[in-house]
């Protein structure tokens, strides 16, 4: 399926009604409830369960662009494109107009994206990049879920690959809440490495704008509606299983080798 936005604009529907009902089902259903999250921002994580959760993590947030990809390869206009693709470039960096940073020579990277970002807060947190960048240690349940995420973007209708990234409504709050808490129980983490979740907070805010007015405008009819909200309910159902794998590891004992 191939989505343009069509002639008329959103349908006849209240613009708010679909909306209240996705921030309604994320209040219950988004991963900000998790047991994990919880105790990650109640202070009371050890180091290990800490960087377990962003090796771990990192498995989904390096995936991030390839679903974009899968995306973008499906919408119908170069407008949409151009503003879809922001979103490969915000994870996997903007291109370098004027070639490659030197360097050897001590200059700083011209493209630097959120997957660089998060390889910093590993390495903020005591974790060698090159066991992030290897895969070592993702669990088999992360792996599954990320699959199934992908797998979803790939195989859905263009409407309801969208509808899924609507958990992004939710992501400045908790973003903003990770970063105080981490500021005020984990200073063990070098301040540098919170800075994926502080440029979060204004790419989560601009992306689900976008991708709810494209939701509002390609929602048809009442069942388009209920696909969105099957759609955004699968992807928190993927962001609560990648909690349950990373906490049912640390009840087994599991454990992250740091960069010592």
């Amino acid at each position: 399926m191939s989505a343009t936005l069509p002639e008329g604009g959103p349908n006849g529907r209240p613009d708010g009604s679909l909306e209240e009902r996705l921030r309604a089902l994320g209040e219950q259903r988004y991963h900000h409830r998790h047991p994990f999250n919880l105790r990650m921002h109640e202070g009371t994580l050890t180091p290990d369960e800490l960087r377990r959760w962003i090796l771990n993590r990192f498995h989904y947030q390096r995936h991030i662009p390839v679903k974009d990809a899968l995306i973008l390869a499906r919408l119908g206009t170069r407008e949409l494109r151009r503003s879809w693709i922001r979103r490969i470039h915000d994870h996997d960096g903007p291109p370098a107009l004027d070639g490659p940073a030197d360097t050897a020579r001590g200059e700083a990277p011209r493209s630097e994206g959120g997957i660089e970002r998060w390889l910093r807060l590993g390495e903020a947190a005591g974790l060698d990049r090159d066991l992030l960048l290897s895969g070592e240690g993702v669990l088999p349940g992360v792996r599954m879920a990320v699959d199934g995420y992908v797998n979803f973007c790939r195989n859905a209708t263009v409407l309801e690959a969208v509808a899924s990234s609507l958990t992004e409504l939710f992501a400045p709050d908790l973003m903003a809440t990770r970063i105080a808490a981490w500021e005020r129980h984990y200073p063990w983490v070098e301040p540098e490495g919170l800075r994926y979740f502080q440029v979060r907070v204004g790419q989560g805010r601009r992306d689900s704008g976008e991708a709810m007015d494209l939701v509002r405008a390609w929602c048809g009819s009442r069942a388009d509606e209920e696909r969105v909200l099957a759609a955004f309910t699968f992807k928190c159902e993927v962001l609560w299983s990648l909690l349950d794998a990373v906490e049912f590891a640390g009840r087994t004992g599991a454990e992250v080798r740091d960069a010592g």
